[in-house]
């Protein structure tokens, strides 16, 4: 009993060891026996003197230059400074071998040597000391053939041996070296002493003390250094140039910054349903999103890059209007273009550097609807003139049957309808196709309630199938209005009201091609704006409330004329007015179960 409570007093303790007073709990999902876990670590604070490496693009930049200047500047001067110190050794060996060659030179030493005992102030010792004061030389020792001194500056050293080895002196040799010997480390020269005949007798050793080499050395590297510290400084001050410059065209960002927003800006020019492009300051394009490629029909992207990028604009859309808005040469804000038989709205923002940034969209659709709305507009004025017009007919033959005129109401009712009725069946029997006669059904309405005669002209004849019949309706459309509009102006040729007011339809098929011609009687288009009336945006008339613009009904035209490789023409017209001429190749299907022959259905 006493120990098993001895080991429940340990367990006890244990585990209150480590969480306090009180019983202890066991955690869901703990195992039993297992050993506690240790709290969580704590997020460590920075401390206030750590470095820290800078995070804008600015100061890393300058940081790293200041890190290559000062290694350069360094490199520069080690590598200066390593070939001086051998220049240095180099020129003191020189000028110890130079002292030892002169004292050689002397005619008197060799018979000095030979007669000489080496003694302390013998002729030797006194030339010596006489050569090594008027050089400045640490030492001046001449010895004979075995290495014994008859001279240096210590005379307690005469008659002994050499400290170092004089062999190669003594076999003919001159010898320049740097080595220590009594007095110390010293750059030293060894020459040869020959006599008269040329034997040698002795050899002659000259020193220089190497502290005034090192001396020269020191010297010299405050003035290396001072030239190393001019060229860090002007490179200190270049690079806190070099990295204002940066600060300001980065505007203080970093580089996890700058990758952010590219990754950004990529995201959000290929997410966005408005094209996008930009020029440089040259006019070629630099950049051009996904839309704007599909609206400008570029193609999709090659190689992992779109189509077009760094060619002029110029040059990659042809000239035009288009071209013009995004060079700039025409200003202004939400401009109308056609591109491709699509009706584009551009919008130009010139940058810092020359270049611009156009964005597109497209209108299309809403040009259509708007076109859509404004036929609708006219009918429904149609249908009101109509209603009136109606009813003054129907108080007019309920007069005649209140009088008893039961013959002329007959008439005035056949007259009445058969007007139309005869209009309709003209069109009917001359076109083939139930869109296009539809349209021109619709147009002969709206023209007579503007007092306008609209009609076909004599021989036109199109019967065959259209191979894309809302084509032919929107070119003929817009020819159709264009000349209502034209006729509906007043102007020198063009009477208030009254017969000569004439929009006259002619349709032709030569083989499988279209002709359609459309002649009004208005004012007529000048010579000069002959070619100008089928640009984009060009108009004579002003622009009608709540419509973004004129001068796309026309241009339209031509864009579906050429994408068919037809033309498209304005002429003047005999009496005054205008005559638009369109010519449709491959407009007409080919007969089927035959080959198609070219004058199949030419027109009679």
């Amino acid at each position: 009993m006493v120990g098993q409570r001895g080991h429940d007093t340990v367990l006890g303790t244990a585990g209150a060891s480590g969480a306090g007073a009180g019983p202890v709990t066991a955690e869901p999902g703990a195992v039993r026996g297992a050993a506690p876990q240790p709290p969580p670590a704590r997020p460590r604070r920075p401390r206030p003197w750590a470095l820290r490496a800078p995070r804008r693009m600015a100061s890393q930049v300058l940081l790293v230059q200041l890190v290559i200047a000062v290694g350069v500047t360094a490199l520069a001067t080690g590598l200066f400074l390593a070939p001086l110190s051998d220049q240095l050794d180099d020129q003191a060996t020189h000028r110890a071998l130079a002292v030892a060659q002169a004292m050689a030179s002397d005619e008197d030493l060799a018979g000095d040597l030979l007669r000489a005992e080496p003694v302390r102030g013998n002729p030797v010792q006194r030339s010596a000391e006489r050569v090594r004061r008027a050089t400045g030389a640490e030492y001046v020792v001449v010895l004979d053939r075995q290495g014994v001194r008859y001279s240096h500056t210590d005379p307690a050293l005469i008659g002994r041996r050499v400290s170092t080895d004089p062999s190669r002196a003594l076999a003919g040799h001159e010898v320049r070296e740097i080595d220590v010997g009594t007095l110390g480390r010293s750059a030293r020269g060894k020459t040869p002493l020959r006599d008269a005949d040329g034997r040698v007798i002795g050899a002659v050793s000259a020193g220089i003390r190497y502290e005034s080499v090192r001396d020269r050395l020191t010297g010299a590297v405050p003035e290396v250094a001072g030239y190393a510290m001019g060229a860090l400084g002007v490179g200190v001050l270049g690079a806190l140039a070099f990295s204002r410059v940066v600060y300001r065209r980065t505007r203080g960002l970093t580089f996890s910054d700058i990758a952010a927003l590219l990754d950004e800006r990529e995201a959000m020019l290929h997410s966005i349903r408005e094209g996008v492009l930009a020029l440089d300051g040259q006019g070629r394009v630099r950049l051009v999103n996904d839309e704007a490629q599909r609206l400008l029909g570029l193609g999709r992207p090659r190689a992992g890059e779109p189509d077009g990028i760094g060619r002029p604009v110029a040059a990659l859309l042809g000239p035009g209007r288009l071209t013009s808005v995004l060079t700039g040469e025409v200003a202004g804000t939400d401009l109308l273009a056609v591109r491709g038989g699509r009706v584009l709205v551009v919008n130009r923002m010139p940058t810092e550097d020359g270049g611009a940034v156009a964005t597109l969209r497209d209108r299309t659709e809403l040009e259509a609807l708007g076109r859509e709305l404004d036929a609708t507009r006219a009918l429904l004025d149609a249908l009101r003139a109509q209603d009136h017009e109606h009813a003054n007919r129907l108080h007019t033959l309920l007069g005649l049957l209140e009088l008893g005129l039961y013959e002329e109401a007959v008439d005035f009712v056949t007259e009445t309808v058969g007007s139309h009725r005869a209009t309709a069946e003209q069109i009917a029997e001359s076109v083939g196709d139930p869109l296009l006669a539809a349209l021109l059904v619709g147009k002969a309405t709206v023209a007579a309630e503007r007092g306008v005669a609209l009609r076909l002209a004599p021989g036109s004849r199109l019967l065959g199938r259209l191979v894309a019949p809302h084509d032919l309706v929107t070119v003929l459309g817009n020819l159709v209005d264009n000349a209502l509009e034209a006729v509906g102006a007043p102007g020198p040729s063009v009477p208030a009201g009254g017969e000569d007011r004439l929009v006259e339809v002619g349709l032709r098929a030569r083989g499988r091609t279209a002709e359609l011609t459309v002649r009004d009687t208005g004012a007529g288009v000048p010579p000069t704006q002959r070619e100008l009336v089928f640009a984009d945006g060009f108009s004579t008339k002003e622009s009608a409330p709540g419509r973004g613009g004129r001068g796309l009904g026309l241009a339209l035209v031509k864009r579906h004329a050429q994408r068919y490789g037809g033309t498209v023409s304005v002429a003047g017209a005999e009496g005054g007015g205008a005559v638009f001429t369109v010519v449709l190749p491959e407009a007409l299907a080919a007969p089927e179960g035959a080959a198609s022959d070219p004058h199949e259905e030419e027109g009679r």
